[in-house]
């Protein structure tokens, strides 16, 4: 009989090896090659969104189950990064790739709330609440602290009280007109998240 050499047994090991390892998993090479599989996107709505997280605005493919029926809720299983955006062309950084877990988190905010002055508590209000409560404070603050004229008579026109802080995560022509209403508003201290 040959002696075994070393890489001779290496092989036999490691066939073997592989072949106990598959057959521990159940894999049975003729079920396999019959089976047609089901591509988990074919009956899926895709929906092109952006990334929240920081100012590069990569581009999403979000993924959900329902046929968009009205008093259907769709459930989104699975998000990718976008081939064909000009950011992105399809990569995602660690936190974009994690986005399913944020959108299914039990602790994530799905509608506005509102806490009193002086109170512990936080109560839930409607949007319309919500962006009246914004636009009614706004103006308040706006009569009391617009700033027309300096004492030497030099027309300004700012408003210095309130500031802004815009999304970094919008397109190029949401910014400038965000940019645009709010310098229209007098606005003076106006950034975006993107230099933050």
């Amino acid at each position: 009989m040959d002696s075994l050499t070393r890489r001779d047994f290496l092989k036999v090991s490691g066939a073997t090896l592989a072949a106990s390892s598959l057959a521990v998993l159940g894999f049975t090479p003729q079920a396999a090659l019959a089976e047609v599989r089901q591509f988990k996107l074919a009956r899926a709505t895709e929906t092109r969104n952006t990334c929240p997280y920081c100012s590069v605005a990569c581009g999403l493919l979000m993924y959900s189950y329902g046929d968009r029926a009205k008093n259907a809720r769709s459930s989104i299983f699975h998000i990718e990064g976008d081939p064909d955006h000009p950011v992105n062309r399809g990569t995602l950084c660690p936190k974009g790739a994690a986005l399913l877990d944020f959108v299914h988190s039990d602790s994530r905010l799905r509608y506005p709330e509102y806490r009193a002055p002086k109170s512990k508590e936080w109560q839930r209000i409607s949007w319309d609440e919500a962006l009246d409560k914004v636009a009614r404070l706004m103006k308040q603050d706006r009569d009391a602290h617009f700033v027309a004229k300096t004492p030497e008579g030099l027309t300004v026109n700012r408003w210095t009280s309130t500031g802004m802080l815009a999304a970094s995560a919008s397109s190029n022509e949401t910014a400038y007109l965000t940019h645009k209403v709010m310098r229209s508003l007098g606005l003076v201290g106006f950034d975006n998240q993107a230099r933050v």
